[in-house]
C-alpha cells in the first residue's frame, strides 16, 4: 500500500469541537486548550469563529481568544469567517490565515448559513479578495459532500465543480467534508476520483465525522487517493445538530495513532494531545469520545509508546 510520508492535520477542536457544546470554557479555558495543542505540535489550529455572537454564544469570544494565546513559531492559527466583516475582525485580532464555509447542496447552505451556493460564493469572492489584499490566506470548507440531511444524495461531480470554483477564486485549500458522518470508503474514493480530474488532490483536505465508525476507514482511503491534509478534533469534541447523536468529529488522537502505525510523520505529539485533552475535558461535561484517550486513561502504561516522543 503506497501512502504520503507526511500529512498535515488541521485541529478544529477549539472551534469546530466547541461551537455546538451546551457547556464551554471561558476565554481562560480555551486559550489553556489551544496552548496545549499548540505545545502538542500540531501545525494548523482553528482557534475560533468570528460569526455573529446571537447565532453562536459559543465563538463570541473569539477576538479575546486570538489575542491572548501563543503562537508558537511553525503553527498556524486560524479562524471561521462568513462575511466581510468576519475577515475585518479576525485581521484585528492578529490572524493571517481564515476559513470561508460552503456547502455542495444549495438546502443545507440555505438552512446553515441563511443564502443559497450561488449567493454564498459571491461573498467568498469579495473575502478571498479583500484577505489577498491584506496578505491573509483562505482555506474554503465545503460541506455536506458525501450527503446531505435535507437532499440525501449529493453528486460528485457536483462536489469537484464547487471545489473548482472554490480554488479558482483563490481559496489556497479546500477541505471536503462529511458534515453528518455519511461517508464510507467506497465513496471517498469515487468524489475524489472526481475531484482529482478537476483539481490537485495537494490543494485538497478531508473532513470527516465518526458517525458511523468509518472515520479512520475514511481517512485510509483519502491517503491511498493521495490526500495529505486532514482535520480533526482534539478528543473527538464536536458533533453536529444535523445528524442527532452523532459521535463528532474524528478524534485527533485516534487519527494520529493510526498515522504513527503507518509510519507517516505528522509532527504531532500524542502525549501531548492527551494533555490536552486533559485540560478541555473538565469544561465540556462528560467523556471525551476519542478512543485512544480512553484506552490510555484506562491502561496508561501500555500508552507510552508515543512514536514522536521515543
Amino acid at each position: 500500500m503506497t501512502v504520503p510520508a507526511r500529512v498535515t492535520i488541521v485541529e478544529v477542536g477549539p472551534r469546530d469541537g466547541l461551537q455546538d457544546r451546551p457547556s464551554v470554557p471561558g476565554t481562560a479555558g480555551k486559550v489553556a486548550f489551544i496552548d496545549r495543542l499548540s505545545d502538542a505540535g500540531l501545525p494548523v489550529i482553528e482557534v475560533g469563529a468570528f460569526v455573529d455572537p446571537r447565532r453562536v454564544p459559543a465563538m463570541a469570544d473569539s477576538e479575546a481568544v486570538a489575542r491572548a494565546i501563543k503562537q508558537r513559531p511553525g503553527t498556524r492559527y486560524t479562524a471561521l469567517v462568513p462575511n466581510l466583516r468576519g475577515l475585518a475582525r479576525a485581521v484585528d485580532a492578529g490572524l493571517r490565515e481564515v476559513s470561508v464555509f460552503g456547502a455542495a447542496s444549495e438546502s443545507f447552505s440555505r438552512r446553515n448559513i441563511n443564502h443559497g451556493i450561488a449567493e454564498s460564493f459571491n461573498t467568498f469572492r469579495g473575502v478571498i479578495r479583500e484577505a489577498g489584499a491584506a496578505g491573509v490566506r483562505v482555506r474554503a470548507y465545503l460541506s455536506t459532500a458525501f450527503g446531505c440531511p435535507y437532499e440525501g444524495d449529493v453528486a460528485a461531480s457536483r462536489v469537484a465543480e464547487l471545489a473548482d470554483e472554490l480554488l479558482q477564486m483563490g481559496a489556497f485549500e479546500v477541505a471536503i467534508s462529511d458534515t453528518i458522518g455519511v461517508a464510507h470508503p467506497g465513496q471517498v474514493w469515487r468524489v475524489l476520483d472526481e475531484v482529482a480530474a478537476r483539481v490537485p488532490l495537494e490543494r485538497i483536505a478531508l473532513h470527516f465525522h465518526d458517525t458511523r465508525g468509518t472515520a479512520l476507514a475514511n481517512v485510509l482511503a483519502g491517503l491511498q487517493a493521495g490526500v495529505v491534509t486532514f482535520d480533526a478534533s482534539c478528543g473527538g469534541l464536536g458533533g453536529c445538530p444535523y445528524a442527532p447523536g452523532a459521535s463528532g468529529n474524528l478524534a485527533t488522537e485516534d487519527l494520529v495513532y493510526m498515522l504513527d502505525g503507518l509510519g507517516i510523520d505528522t509532527g504531532v505529539s500524542l502525549t501531548g494531545l492527551v494533555e490536552a485533552s486533559a485540560v478541555i475535558g473538565p469544561h465540556v461535561g462528560g467523556e471525551l469520545p476519542s478512543r485512544y484517550l480512553r484506552a490510555s486513561q484506562a491502561a496508561p502504561r501500555i500508552h507510552r509508546d508515543d512514536h514522536r516522543d521515543a
